[in-house]
């Protein structure tokens, strides 16, 4: 009889897919409050690279790290009434603390506009303070009511990055500038994912904002998610709370602003793009362990020369794990770095040692050869390098080819809700579609994930002439 598939196919039921490979590949389990997550080792080591990729990206642009409250005033989200507005439903206050019923409710903060405009307010006060370029890693929490991990949690990890300026031109160039250097770079560059750069309509934009910019990505089922959001904010928030400067001509004027972030939810467009039925499909650049060098058998040579090899491969700068748990057996050991989808596995037992092979195992062509052990271990690490390149170029092909063949060009509102229910993506004609048309698409659950021009680029304004809205379902 044949054994049962570890994982539900993902033709069977790709949402049961995506929550199996999560538990099975111990990425995050369910927290104890319905829409929480608990993320496990191996699944914040792909967060902790994701940061460290990002961080990097984001302090190229002149942002500074620092940190603001969890808890933030209500009375500071109903000074700009469009954010109060888009993010009441999402809200969780607290009334009662030490014992007592608070002087005034605070809200766990949702996104951070309104505190950090406080002190905007406070810290600028000439020309010379600006540009002011923040960026925070924090959690944040929108009441969820239809939880998944990663993609939709009640708390979620973020960066999020506040900025002020002194002109509108600054401001726009910058939100545009975090779109292209810092997200569609990492997303391409080392999640391998081939995202679509875009802006969102009116209905879509971020509450207060001018403009919203966005990365989307399609997923295996065909759906988008969208992966990252810039955002010009105009004079919105700085006019609510009174950040303003001193011109060089000695003028007073408001501040002109941008926010952006990005989440957790990076991790599960990881997960949806390239996974498969066997599990995970880490990008070798992305991986916390690009390549781990098992012993197949309990013997004294073969463990002795596993040991060596993860040490001449940690010298030469790949990131490694030794699994040597001979009290495992190996098809268990096997299965299990399947799932977690490590780029590279190195097999060593004694018939290799008798050959001076090891069995290379690639995840994500999907190959396995015999490869000479002096060739893998020579003081560059031989092969691998090169073979990591190769697979994290092969993800992003995928990712890439994936898009543009489920991608339809269409005319009308009923054409493009049928591609769409067919699971992929459609362009319309901005001009053929407009406010009505998106309308009656969110009827049946459609949306226009954002708008782009017909060679690829952002438009700068909604009306923009062969301005094309890329529609589909989305997570």
């Amino acid at each position: 009889m044949a054994k049962a598939p570890v994982l539900t196919r993902q033709a069977d039921d790709f949402p049961r897919w995506y929550q199996d490979l999560i538990t099975k590949a111990e990425l995050a389990d369910n927290g104890p409050v319905r829409g929480t997550m608990v993320i496990r080792p191996y699944g914040y080591g792909l967060w902790e690279r994701t940061q460290r990729e990002m961080d990097d990206r984001i302090k190229a642009t002149g942002a500074q790290n620092a940190y603001f409250p969890l808890f933030i005033p209500q009375s500071y989200l109903a000074r700009e009434a469009e954010h109060v507005e888009g993010f009441a439903p999402e809200l969780a206050v607290v009334t009662h603390g030490g014992g007592r019923e608070l002087p005034e409710p605070v809200v766990v903060r949702p996104t951070s506009e309104t505190i950090v405009n406080d002190y905007f307010a406070k810290w600028v006060q000439s020309y010379r303070d600006l540009p002011l370029l923040i960026n925070q890693w924090a959690n944040v929490v929108r009441w969820e009511l239809r939880p998944r991990m990663f993609l939709r949690t009640t708390e979620f990890l973020w960066q999020e990055g506040h900025t002020a300026h002194a002109t509108y031109e600054e401001a726009r160039d910058f939100a545009a500038r975090i779109q292209r250097e810092v997200y569609a770079d990492f997303m391409t560059g080392v999640l391998a994912i081939d995202v679509l750069p875009g802006r969102k309509t009116a209905a879509e934009r971020f509450a207060g904002a001018l403009n919203t910019l966005t990365l989307e990505a399609m997923m295996r089922d065909g759906k988008a998610l969208q992966m990252g959001t810039s955002h010009e904010l105009g004079q919105n928030f700085a006019r609510a709370f009174g950040t303003r400067y001193l011109t060089a001509d000695g003028a007073r004027s408001h501040v002109w602003q941008t926010s952006w972030g990005s989440t957790t939810r990076m991790v599960g467009g990881m997960i949806m793009v390239h996974g498969d039925d066997d599990g995970l499909r880490v990008p070798p650049r992305l991986a916390p362990v690009q390549a781990v060098v098992l012993a197949v058998k309990d013997d004294e040579d073969v463990l002795a020369r596993v040991r060596e090899a993860g040490d001449r491969l940690a010298a030469a700068g790949v990131r490694v794990r030794v699994d040597d748990r001979v009290d495992v057996p190996f098809g268990r050991r096997a299965v299990d770095w399947e799932l977690k989808g490590v780029p590279v596995r190195v097999e060593i037992g004694p018939r290799d040692l008798a050959a001076g092979t090891a069995t290379l195992v690639r995840r994500i062509p999907g190959r396995r050869e015999p490869v000479a052990l002096d060739a893998l271990l020579d003081e560059h690490a031989g092969l691998l390098p090169k073979i990591l390149e190769e697979d994290q170029e092969r993800l992003l092909r995928e990712s890439r080819r994936m898009r543009v063949e489920r991608t339809t060009d269409v005319r009308t509102v009923a054409e493009a809700a049928e591609a769409a229910a067919a699971g992929g993506w459609a362009r319309i004609p901005w001009a053929d579609l407009g406010p009505e048309g998106e309308a009656r698409l969110a009827e049946q659950a459609v949306s226009v994930r954002c708008l782009v021009t017909a060679d690829g680029a952002v438009p700068e304004a909604d009306d923009e002439p062969g301005t094309l809205a890329v529609v589909a379902r989305a997570y």
